[in-house]
């Protein structure tokens, strides 16, 4: 069997990254005195390792992040927030994940919610969950249509299966009744099976009276499912007067964003190659 017969057939079998590397050792003399167990070591670990690159830019494409640049080691804590380091540091483990909790991010517009919420959902890509972002806005329309046409199982289905699942703009109109009844189906069924992020400009306090006017048992019963054991993230201004939104902190070198993901990026595909 020839060489050329070989990376034929690895590609066929779409080991693509380990017939770039056979090829490779081919060429190069130096291989010859490596031992057989070790070269082929080493082509099964680029091989393992692009897979496993090519399944977290899959993640983070499917996710539909509002803000793909987000990342944990970006969060400015000296940008006039009041941001729990220790707290946050914890959460981008994502040991809450395993453990089935949610997370609650609170803060006024601007105060950078989306932006920390992308940044766990990207930590959470990373140690390969799935996760999805949506607006709850959008949600509900979604829920609502496929209540309309019959097919409100099947689209149910789009936001109970990842793993995490990310809300924007929570609660930020009132809910009507049809609307708590359609997002209490998707909150009961995610409830100990899964995790959620919460985005909203109210406080937890105020968000009974966002659903229904406080008055519906849909209320206690969608609050009861996401409240209990959840992590709350309250992001305060430190002095009002000198107010920089995360917009703006964030949006002022677009290029340094880029280059935190890379960096976030090539920390995964170290950890997940070894020469030997």
């Amino acid at each position: 069997m020839t060489n050329q017969s070989t990376i034929d057939k690895l590609i066929e079998m779409r080991l693509t990254a380990m017939a770039d590397a056979f090829h490779i050792q081919m060429d190069d003399p130096t291989m010859k005195e490596v031992p057989f167990e070790d070269r082929f070591g080493m082509l099964v670990d680029v091989e393992y390792s692009n897979r496993k690159n090519n399944r977290l830019k899959r993640l983070i494409r499917q996710a539909e992040f509002e803000q793909p640049d987000a990342s944990i080691a970006a969060i400015d804590y000296q940008s006039g927030w009041k941001l729990n380091k220790a707290l946050i540091s914890r959460l981008a483990t994502c040991k809450y994940i395993t453990e089935y909790r949610n997370i609650f991010i609170t803060g006024a517009t601007g105060s950078g919610k989306t932006y920390m919420a992308c940044a766990f959902g990207m930590e959470a890509c990373k140690h390969y969950y799935t996760v999805r972002y949506v607006r709850l806005p959008d949600l509900l329309l979604d829920l609502q249509a496929a209540r309309d046409s019959g097919t409100f199982s099947t689209v149910l289905k789009k936001y109970t299966k990842p793993i995490l699942l990310i809300i924007d703009e929570w609660l930020l109109l009132k809910l009507t009744e049809a609307e708590a009844r359609n997002l209490f189906e998707l909150i009961h069924k995610r409830r100990k099976k899964s995790s959620t992020i919460f985005c909203s400009q109210f406080r937890e306090s105020e968000w009974y009276q966002q659903i229904c006017g406080g008055e519906s048992t849909l209320a206690d019963a969608i609050m009861d499912r996401i409240s209990y054991d959840s992590y709350k993230i309250d992001i305060e201004s430190i002095d009002p007067s000198k107010d920089l939104s995360m917009r703006e902190v964030y949006g002022l070198d677009p290029a340094m964003a880029k280059l935190v993901l890379c960096q976030d990026l090539v920390q995964v595909k170290m950890r997940n190659f070894s020469p030997f």
